[in-house]
């Protein structure tokens, strides 16, 4: 009777586990799509190019990257979202949604459908000025916006992190003139040419320019200074810290991906990112490595899509539903 009641016993525990298992052992079954919201060269690309043969090796299955930028997010996460297919996944910064609702009268998706799997890194966002700029530091330009209202003027891109800026304009009393770009990378030429007078803009895609002594970094918003450039200063220690805004990139998946298969990827993509030599690559162009399982990915989310709510009532913005 005892042995009947083990191998039912087992029999039940047998059925019961490979339900995730076996989601996680089957997946992928075919080639594997990331897509992300941003063009060759952004810190995204630079991440998911640099994982993807890794991921390809690690699941037997191609990896694709596809490149979908524009439309301030929207066309990568539709083109995500319209797949309906558990080996479509997008792997973006969350600053390219969470200020969506405040920016469109109506959302031209569902944002349940991005579901957190893993986060990754943290993208480092710099405030930079042209390196023949007068001014040194985060106070300077303020103080200099505030002396003289309306003759600096920044580059915008319309995204996530210009939109944090003009709420901070409006909290601090500054006024900077709005000049807006479509192309993140022709901003920051013009930057380092003068004909603006500064922008805030992800240190991947300035970098060169900054390395190159044509821009120079007054500060980046994130919250902890990065290893990569020890001397400039965090926001916060400039004086500002409602400027602190953590760059959070990550993956997400469909509501039809199974959970074993997001625990793999989870797992999957923390292990490589424990790498020292991938640590060290993506640490060399401005990324902050901070791996973290979704139930962390999702509450840092919800954290920056506080802020981007405290904007949009700060400017009289009515949120999209």
């Amino acid at each position: 009777m005892l042995r009947f009641a083990t191998t039912l016993i087992l029999s039940a525990l047998a059925l019961g586990l490979p339900a995730t298992q076996s989601h996680a052992q089957s997946w992928p079954q075919r080639p594997v799509k990331f897509v992300i919201p941003l063009g060759p060269g952004a810190g995204v690309d630079i991440t998911a190019r640099l994982l993807g043969d890794k991921l390809s090796a690690k699941w037997g299955q191609s990896v694709v990257i596809e490149n979908k930028p524009g439309g301030d997010g929207v066309v990568a996460i539709t083109t995500f979202t319209g797949a309906g297919d558990d080996h479509t996944l997008l792997m973006s910064p969350t600053s390219s949604f969470t200020h969506h609702p405040w920016m469109h009268d109506k959302m031209p998706y569902d944002a349940r459908e991005l579901v957190p799997v893993v986060r990754m890194t943290n993208t480092l966002v710099a405030v930079v000025v042209p390196a023949s700029s007068p001014i040194n530091s985060l106070k300077e330009l303020i103080d200099t916006a505030k002396a003289e209202p309306g003759k600096l003027n920044w580059a915008t891109i319309t995204g996530f992190f210009d939109f944090i800026f003009e709420g901070f304009q409006k909290k601090t009393g500054v006024e900077i003139t709005k000049v807006p770009y479509r192309n993140t990378v022709q901003a920051a030429q013009d930057l380092a040419e003068g004909r603006i007078q500064m922008m805030m803009a992800a240190y991947a895609i300035v970098r060169p320019l900054v390395e190159g002594g044509k821009l120079k970094v007054l500060a980046f918003t994130a919250s902890g200074r990065a290893a990569a450039v020890p001397n400039v200063p965090t926001a916060a220690e400039a004086g500002f810290p409602d400027m602190t805004i953590d760059g959070l990139v990550g993956v997400f998946g469909p509501r039809n991906l199974p959970q074993g298969a997001r625990d793999r990827i989870a797992t999957d993509i923390a292990e490589l990112l424990r790498d020292p030599a991938i640590v060290e690559r993506l640490t060399a162009t401005g990324q902050v490595v901070n791996p973290g399982n979704a139930a962390e990915f999702a509450a840092a989310i919800e954290k920056q899509k506080a802020q981007a709510a405290e904007t949009g009532r700060l400017l009289g913005i009515k949120a999209a539903q």
